[in-house]
């Protein structure tokens, strides 16, 4: 069966047990699975269809059992193709009624076994496209979360901020979570500095400079701080994402020494940590003790204190605060 994506709420869970959400907009399926698992209010298992592929045995086995799934009730996949149809045939042939499977795929084509799978089910099966959103529909999102957040910027700004962002409500969430980090202690942000923070160097992300300096790769990290020019607002930026990733990883590090199980710390983590997020996940946590990390909470602190004290000084403070941490 097929659905639209502003038919979510049409889902009765009773009569439908497995989604495919596929196509290109990011932004929008990880909306619709929010949507999902807050009117079931459950939580999400998290697979990777390579692992479900390489330990179907297992993974079966754990489903038909309910081993696993006594209180867990939604079961999320990522990047599906049709190498799992195989398994999702067996599965929809099986009278599983009380577990909500999930899989996300990239764009299927019309051919694909596995989006004929779901769109050729009367009731069981429910496929849902996610294509690009227009300038329209984006534009509308960036007043509605702006206004949310408290932040005031002109229509100029907020229709550049919509162009940079490629059809995709992520990204312009993402932009919109950059400028909130950098105008955290502002009454107002000028244009001239929103346009500075929409137009950060594209090569390597910040997340991706941070992700470096918490996986202690030091070589990569010094790739990045040596082939991007970074502004005094960028490192206001890296500060206040360090900030809020360190905080984050504490609470991991703090669950994972609790239950002992890194899957189950990654899989139940709130936020939810997107599927590329994973692996470098599970190195930080096996890599920062829940001391190390108040620590680096402390410091993070004092080196954005410094920044604002002595902005020009701010590619010092911060290169170095980070090539220390990464050490």
């Amino acid at each position: 069966m097929i659905l639209k994506y502003f038919e979510l709420n049409r889902l009765n869970f009773d009569k439908t047990n497995f989604i495919l959400f596929h196509g290109k907009n990011e932004g929008s399926k990880i909306e619709g699975i929010e949507k999902i698992t807050k009117k079931l209010e459950k939580n999400i298992i998290n697979y990777d269809e390579k692992h479900v592929i390489d330990n179907t045995e297992d993974f079966l086995e754990n489903i038909l059992n309910k081993s696993l799934f006594e209180s867990e009730k939604v079961i999320l996949i990522n990047r599906c193709t049709d190498k799992i149809v195989k398994i999702f045939e067996d599965l929809t042939n099986r009278n599983i009624s009380d577990i909500i499977f999930i899989l996300v795929s990239e764009v299927l084509e019309k051919k694909s076994k596995l989006r004929n799978l779901f769109e050729k089910s009367k009731s069981k099966l429910v496929s849902i496209a996610f294509y690009p959103d227009n300038f329209d529909t984006l534009l509308k999102i960036a007043h509605q979360t702006l206004r949310e957040k408290n932040i005031s910027l002109s229509n100029e700004c907020v229709s550049i901020l919509v162009n940079k962002c490629a059809s995709d409500r992520k990204n312009l969430l993402d932009e919109i979570e950059k400028i909130e980090l950098y105008s955290k202690d502002k009454k107002k942000i000028s244009n001239e500095e929103v346009f500075k923070l929409i137009n950060l160097t594209e090569n390597h992300s910040i997340n991706e400079l941070l992700n470096n300096c918490l996986t202690k790769n030091q070589k990569k990290l010094f790739d990045i701080l040596n082939n991007n020019i970074f502004s005094n607002e960028d490192y206001i930026i890296i500060t206040r994402s360090l900030l809020k990733k360190a905080k984050n990883l504490l609470g991991l590090v703090n669950s994972y020494g609790l239950n002992k199980d890194i899957e189950a710390t990654i899989n139940n983590a709130k936020p939810a940590i997107f599927w590329k997020e994973k692996n470098v996940t599970k190195d930080q946590i096996k890599l920062w003790s829940a001391k190390e990390l108040k620590n680096l909470i402390a410091e993070t602190n004092n080196i954005e204190y410094q920044i604002k004290k002595n902005s020009y000084n701010a590619k010092n403070f911060t290169t170095n605060f980070l090539i220390e941490k990464s050490n």
